[in-house]
């Protein structure tokens, strides 16, 4: 069975977090992924965090299903040979400082010249135009000045980052699927395009009613820690056995049911909880009345009594608690990726799941310029000789 992206080539030029995940995940879809690094050392991600047999979890995180190339960017043999890679290319992802592949020589007007049909996914923290283009960025720095940290933590705590980088991830999910788009625009018109997905719009992005709630009725968004902003109850709740269960039952529908199975069926009707506003008026006396319940009763209990009742409520989970939970394993949800070492590292699946074309772990993260021969001679026809040639220059 073909995958989706069978025959499309990616080159990918970018390193840490965003860029790699965005190329990996096209590399999921089946499309051959080329990750080009520099020759001395490789991506500063191969040196971050744990490591096992030598490579970081952190790198491997990001950069399955990839052949690798090593490369000297400062010899012009080097640059021209990355040229030549990006010229044989349907993608590449890049995420330099905004002007750095314009000064490599591999700028879009550049490349798109000699292959109209390039679709270049430009990631970066800001842009590529503005005020802020050339400042350097970080996940937690995008979360800073988008206002997603101001809307992150306790009711008068302090900014809290969330505690995955949740603007980088959707930077490369964003760039992935424009990527996409633009192959299928290609497919009508011939012609590739840029693409650009910044870390900066994609946590403005995720604001949704905030933006207008400023713009219209001048209201900052408050710090709840665990409350939904629109729904009450929303919150976890300690049971006996030391347990958290996050309960949602907020809307006129759900919340008798929790009542209920709470055997208070008289919370419905109190005037105080037996409206969507009037309970978000009064989260506070009905998170006291819940804390309290759920006080008595082992988490166990909790979740059986509320979901035989059919309210959302779910254990707070340990990470060791979700590497032993059923439905991860029934959806498939942790894989084993090759590698050379150890036989295979455990790493989240690709959560695209595509039943006619499904997503495939090929290969696992590429050591530095692993596969410089192939690559060089299945995408450019290069012999032999000729790579010899540039690996005892120093070039690859």
């Amino acid at each position: 069975m073909s995958a989706a992206l069978d025959g499309i080539k990616v080159l990918d030029l970018s390193r840490y977090i965003a860029g790699p995940f965005c190329a990996q995940a096209l590399g999921d879809l089946g499309a051959d992924v080329v990750k080009v690094e520099r020759i001395d050392g490789g991506e500063e991600g191969r040196r971050v965090g744990e490591t096992v047999e030598g490579d970081t979890l952190f790198f491997l995180s990001t950069n399955r299903n990839k052949r690798g190339v090593a490369v000297d960017f400062r010899d012009p043999e080097g640059l021209a040979l990355v040229r030549r890679l990006a010229l044989a290319a349907d993608i590449v992802v890049e995420n330099f400082r905004p002007g750095t592949m314009e000064a490599m020589g591999l700028g879009w007007d550049a490349l798109a010249a000699e292959n109209p049909g390039l679709v270049m996914v430009r990631i970066s923290g800001f842009g590529q135009e503005g005020p802020l283009a050339r400042h350097p960025c970080f996940d937690g720095a995008a979360q800073a000045h988008s206002g997603i940290m101001a809307m992150t933590g306790a009711p008068g705590g302090p900014p809290t980052m969330a505690g995955v980088f949740v603007c980088d991830y959707a930077t490369a999910l964003y760039g992935a699927m424009a990527a996409l788009a633009a192959l299928q625009a290609r497919a009508r018109t011939g012609r590739g395009q840029v693409v650009e997905a910044t870390l900066m719009d994609s946590g403005l992005s995720m604001l949704t009613t905030a933006i207008p709630e400023r713009i219209l009725f001048g209201r900052e968004p408050d710090r709840r820690g665990n409350r939904d902003r629109y729904l009450s109850p929303s919150h976890c709740f300690q049971a006996r056995d030391g347990a958290w269960i996050y309960v949602v039952a907020g809307s006129d529908a759900h919340f008798p049911r929790l009542a209920a199975a709470m055997e208070m069926p008289g919370l419905a009707a109190d005037p105080r909880f037996a409206h969507f506003a009037a309970r978000n008026e009064n989260v506070a006396a009905l998170e006291r009345i819940i804390e309290d319940w759920a006080a008595g009763l082992d988490g166990e209990t909790i979740l059986h009594r509320l979901h035989e009742a059919e309210v959302t409520a779910e254990r707070v989970a340990t990470i060791g608690d979700v590497v032993e939970n059923p439905q991860v394993a029934a959806r498939g949800m942790i894989v084993d990726v090759p590698h050379p070492a150890l036989g295979s590292v455990p790493f989240p699946a690709p959560a695209m799941k595509l039943h006619a074309t499904p997503t495939t772990i090929r290969r696992g993260a590429p050591g530095l310029g692993e596969h410089a021969a192939e690559v060089l001679a299945e995408w450019l026809g290069m012999d032999d000789r000729e790579v010899a040639r540039l690996a005892e220059a120093g070039t690859i």
